[in-house]
Order: C-alpha cells, then structure tokens, then sequence
C-alpha cells in the first residue's frame, strides 16, 4: 500500500507553483452516483486534504436520479459542484451546451493524455470523436467481462461429455461460437443449472450494453463517420449477433427477462448460471466468499472474439470533468486535484483502494494483475472497450434500440433482420432531424 509519507511528498511537489492561481479555495465538492467507487474516491479525498489543507467532499446521488441532477444544474449554469464524475454519454450534450471546461490543453502540456489508455481517453474525455479535444479525465474505467463456475469447466466427466459432443476440449472461450456451445452444454434445466446469463434490462441501456459486445465483434456499428446508420445497424454481421444473442437468451435461468448487473450476479451466486457478463466493478462481490459461496472457484474471462476476429467489450465507467461556471480560481484547484489524482502513484493508490484506474503503467504492474482475479481480464479488456453514442441525440437513439432489442430478444417479435431494419430506420430519421445526415 502506498504510504502516506509518499503521497504527502507527490502532491506537495505537484502543487508547489499552482496553488497561488487557486488561492482562497479551501473545499471541492465532486458529484459522483451512489456506489462504491464514489466511497473510494472520497477516501482519496480525505488523503488529499491531510496532506494539502483542501477538503474533498465527494456528494452521491442515485443512480436513478443522477443524470437528472447534473442536467437541473446545468440548466441553471449552476455552481453546486466543482467537477462531476459523468457518463461518457452525457459528452455530446455537455460540451455542445457548454457545461465543461476544455481540458484539451492541460491533459496534453502535463502529459496526462499518455499516461492513459487510448480508447478510455476517446470514450471517456474526447468530443467530437477524433477531434482530439478533451472534455474529461478518464477516472472509474469499465466494461463488461465474464464470470465462470471453474469447478463445472474442470470437472472431468463434464469435460469429456463436452469434448465428446463438440469435438474440442472444454475451456474458457475464444470465440462467440464457442461461448455458445459450452452456454448450451450447460443448459440443464432438471438439475437447476443454466448454461449463461445476459442482460436484458429493458430500461436505460441494460440490454443495448449487453448486445454490444458481439454486436461490435461481428462488424456492426450504430453508424458509420456519415452518422448513416442504413446498412450499418442492420448489416449482416448484426443480424448474426443479434440472432446470436437471442439464442444465448434462450440458455439464460427463468426470470432474466429483465436482467442487468444485480440479477447477473444474484444467478451466479444461487447456482443457476455456469457463467454471466457483467461489468467488472460489480465482480469484487464474486471474490468475496461472505457473498459468493463459489468464490473459490470462480474464474474471470475477457470478451471473445467476432467470426474475423475482432474482439471489443461494451464500455461502462466514467471520467472527470470540470464544471465550466465556477470561478476560475476554483477551475485552477479542480486541475491541481486532477493532476494530482491522475499521477501513478495515486492511480496505484486508487486500484488497491478498488477503483478501476485507466492508467496504463499501472494497469500493466504485477502488483494490479496480482491483487484481484479479475484484475488480468480487466487490463486485457481495457485495450478494446467500444462506446454507444455520445451525441447529444443518444437518449434517442438508445431508446430506439432498447426498444427494437428487447421486443426481438425477450419478446421474441419478429427477425433479427425486421428487428434491424426497423432501428437502422428510426435511428436515420432521428439523425436526418438533427442534421447531421441530408435526407
């Protein structure tokens, strides 16, 4: 564990010659959802006004209601909060309307940008997409990954029983066919067992998170850089994920039709799935055994890969961002914290205390590969992470795919191919309405 004396000597360094343009400022209140990485980070909090005088107060909200706080504070160009840990998908509106500050020129003059990696600094901090402006540090990096029953798959009579129907040994899978098989080898609806388990909320973004995973593996795309989304959404590579992910549904226990984080890890720990998705910042309640009574013998594995290949992970997480209508003196003690914050030592100090750093020398130190079981396939998953849209325009269009998902996944309406056909269309009249596409 990083000690105090170490931390004390890095921040006192870091903000020796700037504290004089953030003079008078005492106390930072950051805006984060009601969850355990929020606790984490008033704990670095706390360390950093023991050593610098500055009190950290990090104030939850809900996450059913924290989109709804920020934007009520936005719309009154309000100065509640310092810096606001948000969604990437709340860039688009952020930025076009204003509400945070450019971060482009102090990332890049400190270093910062490098010390993260590329594809959390694109979905976390940049807009327009490759635009090479940033709006955010990213700071609780996420995706989605897979949890396994080690003791099904090393068992000796289900591995032979496997090799003997499928033709290949019984191991942690490469690919989405063979994720597949071993869903349906394990699919044993007598004894109580179910071969997989996958989102399906249908509120919010569950089941688009979900579907994304070899939605993206398989080529598809929400739209192309001509935000056209016709023969995108739907191509053919979608239409086998989505058939795909229908079919994995099809091996998932009773009552997941609409499931997303929690009820991921309630059918893992009560014995039902073989393996589930979830994000990772929910798999440290899988490590503990006071939760889960297979945490012994639970393994972790990183997405697999698409027919060509390609491998990529829905993206969850947040960066920082700073609230553009404070003062200046108070935007100058928002990026010394974040300098501060953002240094490997603190980043070190952030993994071990349970967040999810994006920062590169860390993620691949043996000290973070080696704390947690699941800390290997989240540095390996943080190199592929994909986004939904960040626009402005998102909640629309991830209302439209909610919708066309659910009904063709859970409710079973219709084909894939309807099921595409019919969101490619409403998320083109959506993009014709806000210009961004010429009818």
């Amino acid at each position: 564990m990083l000690k105090k004396s170490l931390l004390l000597i890095v921040i006192l360094a870091l903000l020796l010659g700037v504290s004089v343009r953030a003079q008078g400022v005492t106390e930072l209140n950051i805006w984060w959802a009601e969850w355990d990485p929020a606790n984490y980070l008033q704990q670095i909090g706390n360390e950093y006004e023991a050593a610098t005088g500055i009190k950290v107060n990090v104030v939850q909200t809900p996450w059913g209601s924290y989109f709804d706080r920020v934007a009520t504070e936005w719309a009154a160009q309000g100065s509640a909060f310092d810096m606001v840990v948000g969604d990437s998908q709340w860039l688009g509106q952020a930025v076009t309307e204003g509400h945070y500050v450019d971060m482009t020129e102090f990332l890049t003059s400190t270093g910062i940008k490098d010390t993260v990696t590329p594809a959390t600094l694109t979905y976390y901090g940049e807009y327009p997409a490759g635009s090479g402006s940033f709006y955010a540090y990213p700071t609780e990096g996420d995706a989605n990954g897979w949890a396994y029953r080690r003791d099904l798959f090393e068992d000796a009579d289900n591995m032979a029983a496997f090799e003997a129907a499928y033709g290949r040994p019984l191991a942690i899978p490469t690919t989405w066919a063979e994720l597949r098989d071993i869903a349906e080898f394990f699919t044993r609806p007598d004894e109580g067992l179910y071969g997989i388990g996958v989102y399906t909320q249908i509120d919010y973004d569950g089941i688009t998170m979900g579907f994304q995973n070899p939605f993206f593996a398989f080529g598809g795309d929400w739209y192309d850089e001509g935000f056209n989304t016709l023969g995108v959404v739907n191509s053919d590579g979608a239409v086998q994920a989505l058939e795909l992910y229908r079919e994995l549904y099809s091996f998932a226990p009773p009552g997941t039709n609409n499931a997303f984080f929690a009820e991921m890890n309630d059918v893992f720990t009560n014995g039902q799935a073989a393996m589930i998705m979830n994000y990772f910042a929910f798999f440290p309640a899988l490590a503990n055994p006071n939760i889960n009574p297979y945490a012994d013998v639970t393994g972790y594995f990183p997405m697999p890969a698409g027919p060509d290949g390609e491998r990529f992970a829905a993206l969850g997480g947040q960066g920082i961002s700073i609230n553009n209508y404070i003062s200046d003196e108070r935007k100058q003690a928002s990026y010394d914290f974040i300098t501060w914050f953002a240094t490997q030592e603190v980043q070190q100090r952030w993994a071990e205390l349970g967040g999810y750093t994006c920062n590169i020398a860390v993620l691949e130190s043996p000290e973070f590969l080696e704390v947690a079981p699941f800390n290997a396939a989240f540095a390996e998953t943080m190199t592929f992470v994909k986004d939904f849209s960040n626009i402005p325009e998102f909640g629309q269009l991830l209302e439209v795919a909610q919708r066309y998902l659910h009904a063709y996944i859970v409710g079973g309406e219709g084909t894939a191919q309807d099921a595409l056909d019919n969101m490619a269309a409403e998320m083109d009249e959506i993009l014709v309405d806000a210009g961004y596409v010429s009818e």
